[in-house]
């Protein structure tokens, strides 16, 4: 049952562990003082695992965590010199002078090694770059928030059937079928674009980003979400018929293929932390756009009521990675960034919906990721773990498991924590 000193006790706890364990993990280690932006590669004992590599993504994520800790009131402001020096880079080295946009991958000295313009970086530049700026007044991240936007509605809308394509080649041509990703769209990047709209219209105002964030949930809600069951479907052909989930050329999130490239029941997937993501971002954008949560009650409801009746493991504690839309496990190991999602999504399950069932759950993956999931030695979490909660993949950080779900997570859930103890319940 939930009482107001188990949520005090909680919050301090992860209080105490932002302030003496992840950020610190952090600030002792990622910036990259001789060639600009963030080190991003860390072994299981916290050491520089020497990869040649900064990705868009890592880096504009790390722009974000630092950027929306400092909002917060963490760091004493040597958050915000971090955000600093990586928008510095981000500009100077990753900003394509001749086209626009982002290059996806450069090396340590900030050399162009992948030209190509990825739509999944580019929602975390747009994400960023407005947190930047939200948080620091610096006008460079809104100015470049803002020109990565204007590059989308210029190049990667799908004017006939919706949204948003997503790989291109440098000069903004659109790529190949299959593999190369040019024929598809996701879930993923089009979730991600309502998290970057809701920050972009946070940051400016501006009515042209209020429309194109109501119109991407307008998208979300009605094409992508599984029509009877609320639920995330990963991967569309063209059309928004569902593809079978494929691996693409240009990888993000990392998860467990065949070694065809093509996911076990391909076409009857969801991820139970993406699920509770959706839900919680899409409450955000609600709030931003001043909203009430009923606007969109079934699809929230949906959306939370799954990841807690099929996603959470009340034996050995935590969330499942994903199972089917009628409710079958599939994959029963325990991913990051899905306890990330899940603490953040449960709390405001709770304070919305007022069902104790979300509350029990925020505490089962709390204490699963408190008592297993965190590296206690180094402050940082184990990326992958048994069911049981032994670590199966041991490093702390690369470019797809970097600080932005567990920092964001551990922000999130003190202010979700602090409006539940300021409310009635």
């Amino acid at each position: 049952m939930y009482s107001k000193e188990t949520a005090i006790q909680l919050r301090d706890e992860i209080i105490n562990y932002l302030n003496t364990g992840l950020l610190p993990f952090w600030i002792s280690r990622t910036v990259d003082n001789q060639y600009g932006g963030f080190l991003t590669h860390f072994d299981q004992f916290g050491n520089d695992s020497g990869e040649d590599e900064k990705s868009l993504i890592a880096q504009s994520r790390s722009v974000f965590t630092y950027s929306s800790a400092h909002r917060a009131g963490y760091g004493g402001g040597k958050l915000a010199e971090m955000a600093k020096h990586g928008v510095d880079f981000l500009i100077d080295k990753m900003w394509d002078h001749e086209y626009g946009g982002f290059y996806w991958m450069v090396n340590r000295k900030g050399e162009v090694t992948i030209d190509e313009k990825i739509i999944y970086g580019h929602s975390f530049a747009i994400y960023s770059l407005s947190e930047y700026t939200l948080a620091t007044g610096d006008p460079r991240g809104k100015e470049y928030a803002e020109k990565v936007f204007d590059l989308l509605q210029k190049y990667a809308v799908d004017t006939y059937y919706g949204g948003y394509w997503e790989m291109f080649l440098r000069n903004w041509d659109l790529k190949g079928s299959g593999a190369a990703g040019g024929d598809r769209k996701t879930l993923d990047a089009h979730m991600h674009l309502m998290e970057a709209f809701t920050t972009l219209y946070e940051c400016t105002g501006q009515q042209v980003h209020r429309r194109k964030l109501l119109e991407i949930i307008e998208l979300l809600t009605k094409k992508i979400m599984h029509p009877e069951y609320g639920t995330g479907i990963p991967q569309f052909w063209a059309d928004w018929t569902v593809a079978p989930q494929i691996k693409f050329d240009i990888v993000w999130g990392w998860d467990r293929f065949s070694e065809d490239g093509q996911k076990a029941s391909a076409e009857d997937n969801t991820s139970y932390g993406h699920n509770s993501e959706f839900a919680w971002l899409l409450m955000h954008a609600l709030d931003i756009l001043g909203l009430p949560y009923d606007t969109h009650r079934e699809q929230i409801i949906k959306s939370y009521s799954h990841s807690v009746d099929y996603g959470v493991d009340w034996e050995h504690g935590g969330v499942y990675v994903e199972g089917s839309h009628a409710g079958d496990v599939y994959d029963r190991e325990k991913e990051f960034w899905q306890q990330a999602e899940m603490l953040i999504g449960m709390l405001d399950a709770f304070r919305y919906l007022k069902d104790e069932k979300y509350w029990k759950a925020y505490v089962n993956v709390h204490r699963f990721v408190f008592d297993k999931m965190i590296n206690h030695a180094l402050g940082e979490w184990w990326p992958l773990m048994t069911r049981q909660g032994e670590p199966i993949w041991k490093h702390m950080s690369h470019s797809w498991k970097i600080n932005y779900h567990d920092v964001r997570s551990m922000v999130q859930s003190v202010v979700r924590l602090n409006k539940i103890l300021d409310s009635d319940l």
